[in-house]
């Protein structure tokens, strides 16, 4: 098969309509996986710890499935399971797949920043009588989640390569409308690497901000750490 730049260049427009299918569906998921990562670390404190190890093999046995078996049983086995089966369009069923997956993820990421704030904050909020939504929303959350975002911002890189799996369920992205146009003309290399090619333009650079915002929390952990000795 040979390589036609016309094709390459024909095909550009086309895939470029997908991209923003990919990074709508990216944004949603992540936004999705950011909410639902406090409601394991949540479940995780809970004094029962029945409850907690429930919730612990769940979110385990999430991170532990493939991605791309949790997209399929949510779209084609979910509304045939009696009584609770609920039938959904592609779109909002990668987002309830990918986000649930990532979730379990991210949940890990809040969890390590919530531990990394010292003791004396948490015995201070006490001593303060503060409710525990103040407790959370006013002193640790604070504390917790800034050292956290070179972490959050590595799986939202990983989600967006991830996304190209929500395909296989029929939504209409770029490598959706590549595999279209390869099944219609006969011509797959072009595509796919164009496909490749935005996939690139967007993720390097986005690592490249990560590295940069990682060295700059590592900067200001260590600044901190020095002021403290």
């Amino acid at each position: 098969m040979k390589w036609d730049w016309s094709v390459f260049f024909e095909v550009i427009p086309l895939i470029f309509k997908g991209l923003w299918i990919t990074l709508g569906l990216t944004i949603a998921c992540y936004l999705f996986a950011m909410i639902f990562g406090f409601f394991w670390v949540f479940m995780a404190r809970i004094p029962s710890k029945t409850v907690r190890w429930i919730f612990r093999w769940i979110a385990e046995f999430i991170r532990s499935t493939p991605p791309l078996v949790q997209l399929f049983f949510i779209f084609y086995a979910w509304p045939m399971v009696p009584v609770v089966g609920v039938s959904l369009n592609p779109f909002a069923a990668a987002i309830l797949g990918l986000g649930l997956h990532f979730s379990t993820y991210l949940s890990e990421v809040y969890r390590s920043g919530i531990e990394s704030v010292d003791k004396g904050q948490w015995e201070a909020s006490t001593a303060l009588n503060l409710s525990s939504k103040q407790k959370w929303l006013k002193i640790i959350l604070p504390q917790a989640i800034p050292p956290t975002i070179p972490m959050l911002g590595n799986y939202l890189i990983i989600m967006f390569k991830e996304v190209p799996l929500a395909s296989t369920i029929g939504v209409v992205a770029m490598l959706h409308l590549a595999n279209d146009y390869g099944a219609q003309y006969w011509k797959y290399v072009e595509p796919l690497t164009v496909v490749a090619l935005f996939f690139l333009l967007l993720s390097y650079p986005s690592a490249l901000l990560i590295n940069k915002l990682e060295k700059k929390y590592n900067r200001r952990f260590d600044k901190k750490t020095v002021s403290t000795l």
